[in-house]
Protein backbone atom coordinates (compact mmCIF):
# COMPACT_ATOMS: atom_id res chain seq x y z
CA UNK A 1 0.00 0.00 0.00
CA UNK A 2 1.21 3.42 -0.83
CA UNK A 3 1.84 6.22 2.03
CA UNK A 4 1.50 9.33 1.62
CA UNK A 5 2.64 12.75 3.17
CA UNK A 6 -0.59 12.92 4.77
CA UNK A 7 -0.17 9.28 6.41
CA UNK A 8 2.91 10.61 7.89
CA UNK A 9 0.99 13.08 9.78
CA UNK A 10 1.55 16.05 7.42
CA UNK A 11 -1.53 18.00 5.59
CA UNK A 12 -0.50 19.60 2.95
CA UNK A 13 -4.11 21.35 2.28
CA UNK A 14 -4.11 22.71 5.72
CA UNK A 15 -1.06 24.75 5.49
CA UNK A 16 -2.58 25.97 2.06
CA UNK A 17 -5.55 27.02 3.95
CA UNK A 18 -3.34 28.37 6.61
CA UNK A 19 -1.54 30.78 4.02
CA UNK A 20 -5.02 31.69 2.82
CA UNK A 21 -6.12 32.89 6.32
CA UNK A 22 -2.85 35.08 7.01
CA UNK A 23 -2.85 37.00 4.34
CA UNK A 24 -4.93 39.40 5.62
CA UNK A 25 -3.47 39.77 8.70
CA UNK A 26 0.30 40.33 7.03
CA UNK A 27 -1.25 43.30 4.96
CA UNK A 28 -1.92 44.73 8.02
CA UNK A 29 1.48 45.91 8.63
CA UNK A 30 3.30 46.26 5.13
CA UNK A 31 5.67 49.33 5.02
CA UNK A 32 6.18 51.03 1.26
CA UNK A 33 9.47 49.53 1.35
CA UNK A 34 8.69 46.16 1.19
CA UNK A 35 8.87 44.38 -2.21
CA UNK A 36 7.64 41.04 -2.17
CA UNK A 37 4.28 39.63 -1.92
CA UNK A 38 3.63 36.78 0.92
CA UNK A 39 4.12 33.61 -1.11
CA UNK A 40 7.71 33.47 -2.52
CA UNK A 41 11.09 32.38 -0.60
CA UNK A 42 12.25 35.57 0.76
CA UNK A 43 11.47 38.67 1.88
CA UNK A 44 12.24 41.66 0.00
CA UNK A 45 13.15 45.31 1.88
CA UNK A 46 14.54 48.25 0.12
CA UNK A 47 15.93 50.68 2.44
CA UNK A 48 15.10 53.97 2.48
CA UNK A 49 16.06 57.47 3.84
CA UNK A 50 18.90 56.41 5.60
CA UNK A 51 22.25 58.07 4.65
CA UNK A 52 24.87 55.85 6.75
CA UNK A 53 22.95 52.90 7.86
CA UNK A 54 23.68 50.45 10.21
CA UNK A 55 21.38 47.05 10.10
CA UNK A 56 20.39 46.16 14.13
CA UNK A 57 18.71 42.70 14.76
CA UNK A 58 17.30 40.54 17.36
CA UNK A 59 15.41 36.92 17.61
CA UNK A 60 13.82 35.34 20.63
CA UNK A 61 11.01 33.24 21.52
CA UNK A 62 7.69 33.10 23.74
CA UNK A 63 9.12 30.32 25.97
CA UNK A 64 7.00 28.29 28.62
CA UNK A 65 4.67 31.14 28.55
CA UNK A 66 3.09 29.15 25.80
CA UNK A 67 1.77 26.41 28.26
CA UNK A 68 -0.97 28.81 29.14
CA UNK A 69 -1.87 29.54 25.59
CA UNK A 70 -2.16 25.97 25.35
CA UNK A 71 -4.42 25.42 28.53
CA UNK A 72 -6.80 28.27 27.53
CA UNK A 73 -7.11 28.01 23.98
CA UNK A 74 -6.13 31.21 23.20
CA UNK A 75 -3.65 31.75 20.38
CA UNK A 76 -3.91 35.59 19.69
CA UNK A 77 -1.79 37.20 21.87
CA UNK A 78 1.96 35.05 21.67
CA UNK A 79 2.76 36.30 18.72
CA UNK A 80 2.77 40.31 20.28
CA UNK A 81 4.89 38.84 22.87
CA UNK A 82 7.41 37.19 20.07
CA UNK A 83 7.84 40.44 18.45
CA UNK A 84 8.16 42.14 21.41
CA UNK A 85 10.48 40.52 22.51
CA UNK A 86 12.71 41.01 19.60
CA UNK A 87 11.91 44.46 18.84
CA UNK A 88 12.22 45.81 22.09
CA UNK A 89 15.98 44.29 22.52
CA UNK A 90 16.40 46.31 18.95
CA UNK A 91 14.88 49.20 19.95
CA UNK A 92 17.84 49.10 22.98
CA UNK A 93 20.77 50.43 20.11
CA UNK A 94 18.03 53.20 19.21
CA UNK A 95 17.14 51.14 16.10
CA UNK A 96 13.93 52.10 13.66
CA UNK A 97 12.13 48.33 13.74
CA UNK A 98 12.21 47.58 10.04
CA UNK A 99 10.51 43.80 9.51
CA UNK A 100 9.86 40.65 11.08
CA UNK A 101 9.83 36.85 10.62
CA UNK A 102 8.09 34.36 12.47
CA UNK A 103 8.90 30.27 12.29
CA UNK A 104 6.08 28.63 14.15
CA UNK A 105 6.31 24.56 14.75
CA UNK A 106 3.89 22.13 16.01
CA UNK A 107 2.77 18.87 15.83
CA UNK A 108 -0.53 19.36 13.71
CA UNK A 109 -1.34 21.90 11.82
CA UNK A 110 -4.46 23.78 12.49
CA UNK A 111 -5.24 26.15 9.89
CA UNK A 112 -7.23 28.13 11.73
CA UNK A 113 -5.37 27.98 15.13
CA UNK A 114 -1.98 29.29 13.26
CA UNK A 115 -4.04 32.39 11.66
CA UNK A 116 -4.68 32.89 15.29
CA UNK A 117 -1.08 33.06 16.26
CA UNK A 118 -0.26 35.15 13.01
CA UNK A 119 -2.57 37.54 14.04
CA UNK A 120 -1.03 38.51 17.16
CA UNK A 121 2.05 38.36 15.38
CA UNK A 122 1.05 40.68 12.94
CA UNK A 123 -0.53 42.94 15.75
CA UNK A 124 2.99 43.21 17.62
CA UNK A 125 4.45 44.45 14.07
CA UNK A 126 1.54 46.84 13.80
CA UNK A 127 2.77 48.30 17.11
CA UNK A 128 6.09 48.65 16.78
CA UNK A 129 5.66 49.52 12.88
CA UNK A 130 7.90 46.84 11.14
CA UNK A 131 6.69 45.07 8.47
CA UNK A 132 5.63 41.32 8.52
CA UNK A 133 7.73 40.23 5.18
CA UNK A 134 8.31 36.57 5.83
CA UNK A 135 7.81 33.51 7.97
CA UNK A 136 7.86 29.30 8.00
CA UNK A 137 5.17 27.24 9.80
CA UNK A 138 6.93 23.67 9.72
CA UNK A 139 4.45 20.79 10.84
CA UNK A 140 6.47 18.21 12.90
CA UNK A 141 4.59 15.14 13.67
CA UNK A 142 6.05 13.13 16.43
CA UNK A 143 8.11 15.90 17.33
CA UNK A 144 5.93 18.13 18.77
CA UNK A 145 2.30 16.59 20.35
CA UNK A 146 -0.54 18.11 18.08
CA UNK A 147 -2.02 19.96 20.75
CA UNK A 148 1.05 21.88 21.20
CA UNK A 149 3.63 24.60 19.10
CA UNK A 150 6.58 26.94 19.56
CA UNK A 151 6.68 30.53 18.35
CA UNK A 152 9.91 32.52 17.65
CA UNK A 153 10.53 35.70 15.67
CA UNK A 154 14.06 37.64 13.84
CA UNK A 155 13.44 41.49 14.22
CA UNK A 156 15.46 43.78 11.86
CA UNK A 157 15.74 47.23 12.17
CA UNK A 158 17.92 50.32 11.41
CA UNK A 159 19.64 53.51 12.65
CA UNK A 160 22.21 56.08 11.15
CA UNK A 161 25.70 55.23 12.57
CA UNK A 162 26.14 58.04 14.44
CA UNK A 163 22.97 57.85 16.42
CA UNK A 164 23.61 54.23 17.68
CA UNK A 165 23.14 54.43 21.24
CA UNK A 166 26.18 53.35 22.51
CA UNK A 167 25.92 52.97 26.27
CA UNK A 168 30.26 52.22 26.53
CA UNK A 169 30.84 55.67 25.36
CA UNK A 170 27.81 57.85 26.52
CA UNK A 171 26.66 56.28 30.07
CA UNK A 172 27.97 58.36 32.63
CA UNK A 173 28.23 58.41 36.81
CA UNK A 174 25.40 60.43 37.72
CA UNK A 175 22.70 59.54 35.05
CA UNK A 176 19.75 58.87 36.05
CA UNK A 177 18.03 55.72 35.44
CA UNK A 178 14.11 55.95 34.36
CA UNK A 179 11.78 53.15 34.09
CA UNK A 180 8.45 52.42 32.19
CA UNK A 181 5.64 50.55 32.97
CA UNK A 182 5.35 46.54 32.26
CA UNK A 183 2.19 45.10 31.31
CA UNK A 184 2.48 42.28 33.82
CA UNK A 185 4.55 39.39 33.79
CA UNK A 186 5.26 39.96 29.91
CA UNK A 187 7.32 36.49 28.61
CA UNK A 188 10.07 35.61 31.08
CA UNK A 189 10.41 33.60 33.86
CA UNK A 190 7.09 31.35 33.86
CA UNK A 191 8.73 28.44 34.29
CA UNK A 192 9.21 29.38 38.07
CA UNK A 193 5.45 30.82 37.67
CA UNK A 194 4.28 27.39 36.25
CA UNK A 195 6.36 25.25 39.12
CA UNK A 196 4.56 27.49 42.15
CA UNK A 197 1.41 27.23 40.43
CA UNK A 198 1.65 23.46 39.67
CA UNK A 199 2.86 22.95 43.35
CA UNK A 200 0.32 25.39 44.88
CA UNK A 201 -2.25 23.84 43.08
CA UNK A 202 -3.11 27.18 41.77
CA UNK A 203 -6.72 27.06 40.05
CA UNK A 204 -6.21 28.86 36.47
CA UNK A 205 -10.02 29.74 35.93
CA UNK A 206 -10.06 31.40 39.36
CA UNK A 207 -11.37 35.36 39.51
CA UNK A 208 -8.70 36.41 41.99
CA UNK A 209 -8.86 39.57 44.06
CA UNK A 210 -7.71 42.41 41.93
CA UNK A 211 -8.40 40.96 38.23
CA UNK A 212 -11.94 41.10 36.35
CA UNK A 213 -10.47 37.75 34.34
CA UNK A 214 -9.14 34.36 35.33
CA UNK A 215 -5.55 33.80 36.43
CA UNK A 216 -4.62 32.04 33.17
CA UNK A 217 -5.73 35.15 31.17
CA UNK A 218 -4.02 37.56 33.44
CA UNK A 219 -0.92 35.27 32.74
CA UNK A 220 -1.31 35.76 28.80
CA UNK A 221 -1.15 39.74 29.06
CA UNK A 222 0.74 40.35 26.10
CA UNK A 223 4.60 42.19 26.36
CA UNK A 224 4.42 45.43 26.06
CA UNK A 225 6.09 46.92 22.92
CA UNK A 226 8.10 50.48 23.99
CA UNK A 227 8.52 51.83 20.01
CA UNK A 228 6.62 54.85 20.66
CA UNK A 229 8.00 55.51 23.99
CA UNK A 230 11.68 54.65 22.66
CA UNK A 231 11.58 56.82 19.77
CA UNK A 232 9.77 60.03 21.70
CA UNK A 233 12.57 59.74 24.37
CA UNK A 234 15.38 59.88 21.61
CA UNK A 235 13.98 63.14 20.56
CA UNK A 236 15.28 65.01 24.21
CA UNK A 237 18.88 64.32 23.05
CA UNK A 238 19.28 62.48 26.89
CA UNK A 239 19.29 59.32 26.23
CA UNK A 240 22.46 57.63 27.11
CA UNK A 241 21.67 53.84 27.43
CA UNK A 242 18.72 51.86 27.34
CA UNK A 243 17.88 48.09 28.44
CA UNK A 244 14.89 45.77 28.18
CA UNK A 245 14.14 44.11 31.40
CA UNK A 246 13.62 40.37 30.31
CA UNK A 247 15.00 37.25 32.09
CA UNK A 248 17.29 38.09 34.58
CA UNK A 249 15.28 41.17 36.19
CA UNK A 250 17.13 43.77 37.00
CA UNK A 251 19.86 42.18 37.97
CA UNK A 252 20.83 40.95 34.61
CA UNK A 253 19.79 43.88 32.57
CA UNK A 254 20.01 46.83 33.91
CA UNK A 255 24.12 45.56 33.89
CA UNK A 256 23.77 45.65 30.73
CA UNK A 257 24.32 48.95 29.53
CA UNK A 258 26.42 49.92 32.51
CA UNK A 259 30.33 50.48 31.53
CA UNK A 260 32.93 49.20 33.25
CA UNK A 261 33.83 50.54 36.36
CA UNK A 262 30.00 51.62 36.92
CA UNK A 263 27.09 50.20 38.26
CA UNK A 264 23.43 51.14 38.76
CA UNK A 265 21.87 51.95 42.13
CA UNK A 266 18.39 51.19 42.53
CA UNK A 267 15.42 52.40 44.35
CA UNK A 268 11.91 50.53 44.06
CA UNK A 269 10.08 52.65 46.49
CA UNK A 270 8.29 54.68 44.12
CA UNK A 271 7.78 51.40 41.36
CA UNK A 272 3.90 50.33 41.55
CA UNK A 273 5.08 46.55 41.30
CA UNK A 274 1.52 44.93 39.04
CA UNK A 275 -0.58 42.54 41.99
CA UNK A 276 0.36 39.48 39.44
CA UNK A 277 3.53 39.13 40.75
CA UNK A 278 2.73 40.25 44.87
CA UNK A 279 0.13 36.63 44.09
CA UNK A 280 3.48 34.94 42.96
CA UNK A 281 5.70 35.76 45.27
CA UNK A 282 3.32 34.85 48.08
CA UNK A 283 2.28 31.20 46.88
CA UNK A 284 5.75 30.53 46.60
CA UNK A 285 7.39 32.02 49.16
CA UNK A 286 9.76 33.78 46.79
CA UNK A 287 12.44 35.54 48.01
CA UNK A 288 12.22 39.53 47.30
CA UNK A 289 15.70 39.31 45.70
CA UNK A 290 15.13 36.23 43.92
CA UNK A 291 11.88 38.42 42.36
CA UNK A 292 13.97 41.18 41.36
CA UNK A 293 16.82 38.68 39.56
CA UNK A 294 13.91 36.65 37.54
CA UNK A 295 11.31 39.17 36.51
CA UNK A 296 10.60 42.48 35.62
CA UNK A 297 8.27 43.20 38.62
CA UNK A 298 6.70 46.47 36.88
CA UNK A 299 9.21 47.88 35.09
CA UNK A 300 9.85 46.57 31.50
CA UNK A 301 12.44 48.79 30.18
CA UNK A 302 14.95 51.65 31.05
CA UNK A 303 17.08 54.63 30.28
CA UNK A 304 20.25 55.88 31.25
CA UNK A 305 19.71 59.57 31.18
CA UNK A 306 21.04 63.26 31.56
CA UNK A 307 20.76 63.99 35.14
CA UNK A 308 20.40 67.76 34.18
CA UNK A 309 17.37 66.62 31.99
CA UNK A 310 15.45 64.47 33.90
CA UNK A 311 12.54 66.77 34.69
CA UNK A 312 11.71 67.50 30.58
CA UNK A 313 12.78 63.87 30.22
CA UNK A 314 9.87 62.84 32.34
CA UNK A 315 7.59 65.32 30.87
CA UNK A 316 8.20 64.63 27.37
CA UNK A 317 7.42 60.94 28.46
CA UNK A 318 3.96 62.10 30.22
CA UNK A 319 3.10 63.71 27.27
CA UNK A 320 2.15 60.27 25.65
CA UNK A 321 0.38 58.76 28.12
CA UNK A 322 3.52 56.94 29.52
CA UNK A 323 4.41 56.72 33.82
CA UNK A 324 7.71 56.74 33.84
CA UNK A 325 9.77 55.86 36.91
CA UNK A 326 12.96 57.21 38.80
CA UNK A 327 14.25 53.86 39.66
CA UNK A 328 18.07 55.10 40.92
CA UNK A 329 21.00 56.47 38.99
CA UNK A 330 24.18 55.54 37.87
CA UNK A 331 27.62 55.26 40.68
CA UNK A 332 31.07 54.28 40.43
CA UNK A 333 31.66 50.84 41.59
CA UNK A 334 33.53 47.40 40.96
CA UNK A 335 31.96 44.68 41.81
CA UNK A 336 28.40 44.31 41.98
CA UNK A 337 26.87 46.45 38.84
CA UNK A 338 23.23 46.66 39.99
CA UNK A 339 22.82 47.36 43.67
CA UNK A 340 18.58 47.83 45.03
CA UNK A 341 19.15 49.98 47.98
CA UNK A 342 16.05 48.30 49.70
CA UNK A 343 16.84 44.91 49.38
Amino acid sequence: MAISYKDAGVDKNEGYKEVKLIKEHIKRTLRPEVMADIGGFSGLFKLKDYKKPVLVSGTDGVGTKLKFAFMTGIHNTVGIDAVAMCVNDILCQGAEPLFFLDYIATGKLIAEKMADIVEGVAEGCVQSGCALIGGETAEMPGFYSEDEYDIAGFAVGCVEEDEIIDYEKSVKVGDVLVGLPSSGVHSNGFSLVRKILETKNIDLKKVYDGFDKPLDEVLLTPTRIYKKAVFEALKTNAVHGMCHITGGGFYENIPRMMPEGMAAKVTIKDIKTPHIFDLIQDWGGVETKEMYGTFNMGIGFVFAIEKNAKDDFIKTLEGIGEKPVVIGEVVNQEGDKCVIEEL
